[in-house]
């Protein structure tokens, strides 16, 4: 049995059907409301809620379609000068993140941390004076043009804007009287802050130039050093305690010491006692990673025990002669 079928074709020569017109954009948002929640002081807050107008300009994106929303972090002014009443904020979008929302917010706490983290790399030095009687001295220190002197304590007497001076009468047993402040000390305390562009911590400390270590290893490794180096137990108690925090913050460290040549380069000091026999030791030190340890596998603890320090910092004999005025200098600078 046969089965008929039918077959139709139809031609036209119109013009295809037009696409779907797109959706009609979204309306310009041009009023939104606002809440500025503000710390005046600590514990002082206050709440400004204001509406936003704008009277043509979208407020929810920009030209091309992009979206202006998110989380934003900058600086916001409030002026009010005289006839003078406006708001301004500058600031940048934060990446999305999870850990951003719920309870993030800034406050005067948060701050502190930002400006404690935004400092400056900075050398922070002690200078002791070993004499074997009452001596008067000027102490003077003169920084290059690379480096700025920070804060001095007991305060210094500006010469230049790179020359600080201390007028003192040191004392067998350790004791320096500050004439120009009236106070007692066993050591001079300054700051040495290094042109931003210049520290590179790559370049600063790396295989070919210094050791890296656990902080574990680094700790008892040191003590051994400074023991080399001549310094006393309460003189390498001191300079681990005065230091413990910052390197406790890392998981491994690299460091190495600087020549008296390159120190003098950096920050001279000149006194009036002469003779004089200077021990300077500079230690920089950088915090690594467990990757960037990988880095350092010919230059770990066990190359660092077989270095000759006393040759490196240019230690001295006579550092150990009671019977000589000595200058005794210990100076950390941490690069990240």
């Amino acid at each position: 049995m046969g089965v008929q079928g039918l077959r139709v074709e139809i031609v036209s020569e119109g013009p295809p059907p037009p696409d779907e017109p797109p959706p009609p954009p979204p309306p310009p948002v041009l009023e939104m409301p606002g809440t500025f929640n503000l710390e005046l002081t600590p514990g002082q807050h206050v709440a400004l809620d204001v509406n936003i107008n704008s009277d043509e300009l979208d407020m929810a994106r920009m030209e091309d379609g992009t979206m202006v929303d998110g989380m934003f972090w900058g600086k916001l002014d409030i002026v009010h000068a005289g006839d003078d009443h406006h708001l301004e904020f500058t600031g940048t979008r934060l990446p999305d993140n999870e850990d951003y929302k719920g309870g993030f917010k800034v406050d005067s706490r948060v701050m502190t941390k930002l400006a404690v983290a935004a400092k400056p790399v900075t050398a922070r030095c002690h200078l002791s004076i070993l004499t074997p009687a009452v001596q008067y001295c000027d102490v003077i220190l003169s920084f290059s043009s690379l480096w700025q002197p920070g804060v001095t304590w007991p305060p210094a007497e500006k010469l230049e804007d790179n020359k600080v001076k201390y007028f003192l009468r040191a004392h067998p047993g350790g004791a320096l009287e500050h004439f120009e402040t009236e106070i007692v000390t066993t050591a001079l305390y300054y700051e040495a802050v290094p042109d931003p562009g210049m520290v590179d911590p790559n370049e600063y400390i790396a295989p070919r130039n210094g050791y890296a270590m656990s902080f574990r290893d680094f700790i008892p490794h040191l003590m051994n050093v400074l023991d080399q180096l001549g310094l006393s137990l309460h003189a390498r108690s001191n300079f681990l305690n005065n230091n413990m925090h910052a390197f406790s913050q890392h998981k491994n460290i690299a460091y190495r010491f600087l020549s008296q040549s390159k120190i003098a380069s950096a920050i001279d000091i000149a006194v009036t006692t002469d003779p004089c026999v200077f021990t300077r030791l500079f230690l920089i030190f950088r915090g690594l990673t467990d990757e960037e340890v990988g880095a350092f596998a010919g230059a770990t603890e066990k190359e660092a025990n077989t270095v000759n320090w006393r040759e490196i910092v240019d230690w001295q004999e006579d550092s150990k002669d009671s019977t000589l005025f000595r200058i005794l200098e210990t100076s950390v600078l941490e690069v990240t």
